[in-house]
């Protein structure tokens, strides 16, 4: 094979691939997104637990104290059981 036909095959035949991986990683980004979109919201207590966590978390990481944690859990709560 001549050297400008092998550089044609190689250049085209990388660009196709990288074209194939473009699209694979839409693909995949779109297929997450409508995953993320259509799945169930969790119920208020399930939220409620785990904000709780959280915040037991942050309280022993000293990045709130306790007092603070409790007053935003309880506002919190207020809006997300509130309205359930």
């Amino acid at each position: 094979m001549h050297r400008k036909a092998v550089r044609y095959v190689t250049r085209t035949t990388s660009a196709a691939a990288g074209s194939l991986a473009v699209r694979a990683t839409s693909i995949a980004a779109a297929a997450l997104a409508a995953s993320i979109i259509l799945s169930p919201a969790a119920d208020a207590s399930a939220r409620m637990d785990g904000v709780h966590a959280d915040l037991a978390r942050a309280v022993q990481l000293n990045q709130v104290t306790a007092e603070q944690a409790a007053r935003f859990e309880a506002r919190l709560a207020g809006r997300l059981l509130g309205d359930a």
